[in-house]
């Protein structure tokens, strides 16, 4: 496709052809445009939604701007909450927290692992008695 193309697609789906992609060269303006409807407007595995809400917790831990305001109004347009925002910044803070810490201190990992296995098959149990 000829920029020209991409550009009339991108309005189509977007509204408007986002200022990043007008600085992209034409060797690879369709590469990008083709990813970033695939893991961005086409649906997946994980509800376009969820994927917003992933996408604003990792651009909090990023600390970009950019990615937060995106990712916070495409969440709201595809209908999450503010209190499903909210949860998703609890959760990022959570675990960059965690990673810190438990990097900084140099936990034996093969031990964390056993623990995380155990944790994994107790939720597991809980979660099978609460079906029943």
């Amino acid at each position: 496709m000829i920029r020209e193309e991409i550009y009339r697609e991108m309005e189509d789906e977007l509204g408007v052809v986002p200022s990043m992609f007008k600085t992209i060269p034409d060797s690879t303006l369709e590469l990008e445009w083709e990813l970033l409807k695939r893991v961005h407007i086409e649906e997946g595995a994980i509800p376009n939604k969820y994927r917003e809400l992933i996408g604003i917790a990792i651009s909090g831990v990023m600390k970009c701007h950019y990615c937060a305001f995106h990712h916070t109004e495409f969440a709201k347009a595809l209908g999450a909450t503010d209190e499903e925002i909210e949860d998703a910044m609890h959760i990022a803070k959570s675990s960059a927290g965690w990673s810190t810490y438990i990097n900084g201190m140099q936990l034996d990992f093969e031990e964390f692992k056993k623990e995380e296995h155990r944790m994994a098959e107790h939720i597991k149990g809980r979660m099978t008695k609460k079906a029943a």
